[in-house]
């Protein structure tokens, strides 16, 4: 799994199920070093290969300092513990989600479409096979909410609820990079965005998705499933049409 270099500052780390990606960010500390920031951590178990990427691209664990979990479903939050055990980096996520994240509340399950349904089931068929355990819980060190900003980036970070996939699910947009992390409320396929399956509330994520897609100063889209959209991403965005989709 070698690292996709997306941006200057932004690279992809392509799991079968889950990217993970990872921002450098400005040196600080003494002596003077590049740090880090997280973007999700993939299935349980996918620590080693994070941190084999990271070294890859020149930095050591201790350089983390932040890890954001764009939601609490485990391709997500299942490395957490793991890799803020072993970076020391603060765990940041959306509040509603912190206590699923902590173990302190279920997972709240999803209201599939009729699409959705024999998908998910081979998902949690597939996870099962392969002997995937539930994430270990995580302290969140930070909850966010709508219009916060996150700190140490080297440029403004605005962090915009996305409700509905999970009651707790943040994206970030970085306007002067024209980057959206989005979580699991947009993915693609086949050249197209789509709104992500798997949804607790469908109209609220459609919502979210239509909020996404609405901003400006976005070039470069980075979704946890499918491609990230390097190119023509207004377009691509304005084109979709979450509301048919896994119909």
């Amino acid at each position: 799994m070698r690292p996709r270099q997306l941006t200057s500052a932004i690279w992809q780390l392509p799991f079968p199920v889950g990217h993970v990606y990872v921002v450098r960010l400005p040196p600080g500390g003494r002596p003077a070093r590049a740090g880090y920031a997280l973007v999700d951590t993939g299935l349980p178990g996918s620590a080693p290969a994070v941190l084999a990427a990271l070294a890859a691209l020149g930095g050591r664990p201790e350089d983390v300092r932040q890890i954001v979990l764009t939601h609490s479903h485990l391709d997500h939050t299942g490395s957490a513990a793991d890799l803020a055990a072993a970076t020391g980096a603060t765990v940041l996520a959306g509040a509603p989600d912190a206590p699923v994240i902590r173990g302190e509340a279920p997972e709240p399950p999803p209201v599939l479409t009729a699409a959705e349904k024999p998908l998910f089931e081979r998902n949690m068929a597939g996870f099962a096979e392969a002997g995937i355990p539930a994430p270990r819980p995580v302290a969140v060190d930070t909850e966010l909410h709508d219009g916060d900003a996150l700190e140490g980036w080297g440029e403004p970070v605005h962090v915009l609820a996305t409700h509905g996939h999970t009651p707790g699910g943040v994206a970030l947009h970085l306007p002067e990079s024209q980057v959206l992390f989005t979580g699991d409320i947009i993915g693609t396929g086949e050249g197209r965005a789509v709104l992500g399956p798997f949804n607790v509330d469908r109209e609220q994520a459609i919502a979210s998705f239509r909020r996404l897609a609405a901003l400006e100063r976005v070039e470069v889209v980075c979704v946890p499933h499918g491609d990230p959209i390097t190119e023509d991403a207004t377009a691509v965005l304005a084109a979709a049409t979450p509301e048919t989709d896994w119909l």
